[in-house]
């Protein structure tokens, strides 16, 4: 266990947390799993790269700029890297509903709902959500989204953020929540709502066992649980 900032040499369940990435090779780390924030995992995956240790990664944050270094850097390694914004096996299929029914509705919003402790916002998969639902609308040939013919925001952001694909993206925080979403489809006379409710981070366990399984097979990056539930 590895924590540069806090719980250095206290014990978890067993395992002593170090301050330093280089104890991951001495103790002969085949895998690493990074839950960490966006401003220090480049440095941990720069690290398990040039180590040759995989990784795989829950942390929230990395642009689409750090991706693309990333794809790089694990090209030329001999490790791999699984990132995924979301590790809950049921929001992995939330968002592939939805990227199956994007071509056949008019409209989409995207509600994300987390604890008041999550420091970035929109959430990952909401932006990864936006992505996909935008790439399978466009590869489907279908026409852009229906227009947004709000004239006035009589609060500035009531729309909510404009995301990937011009998708409108609503963030809630509050204490109470854990990670749930919404994704909410309209079409002449009807919706269809789809929504994942995340009550514990239990939740996100099983996800990073698959993740840690097969990463050592999946060459170079690989960003979402998708290839591994065979979609």
């Amino acid at each position: 266990g590895i924590d540069l900032r806090q719980v250095i040499g206290e014990d978890a369940g067993g395992v002593q947390i170090s301050g330093a990435l280089d104890d991951l090779e001495s103790a002969r780390a085949q895998v690493a799993v990074d839950f960490t924030v966006a401003d220090q995992v480049m440095g941990n995956l720069t690290w398990c790269s040039e180590s040759g240790v995989h990784t795989v990664v829950g942390t929230t944050g990395i642009s689409s700029t750090e991706l693309s270094e990333l794809e790089n850097l694990f090209s030329a390694s001999d490790a791999n890297c699984i990132i995924a914004p979301n590790f809950a096996i049921g929001a992995v299929l939330m968002m592939r509903f939805a990227e199956l029914a994007a071509p056949f509705m008019d409209g989409v919003e995207v509600i994300e709902l987390h604890h008041d402790g999550k420091v970035d916002s929109p959430s990952g998969t909401a932006i990864q959500t936006a992505q996909r639902l935008s790439r399978a609308r466009l590869a489907s040939g279908s026409s852009s989204w229906h227009p947004d013919r709000t004239a006035k925001e009589v609060i500035s952001g009531g729309r909510g953020a404009r995301g990937p694909g011009g998708v409108r993206i609503h963030s809630v925080r509050l204490p109470g929540l854990v990670a749930h979403q919404e994704v909410i489809l309209g079409a002449v006379g009807q919706s269809l709502t789809l929504r994942h409710d995340a009550y514990d981070r239990s939740s996100f366990m099983p996800g990073v066992l698959m993740a840690v399984k097969a990463v050592s097979g999946q060459r170079g990056l690989t960003v979402g649980l998708d290839v591994l539930l065979g979609f």
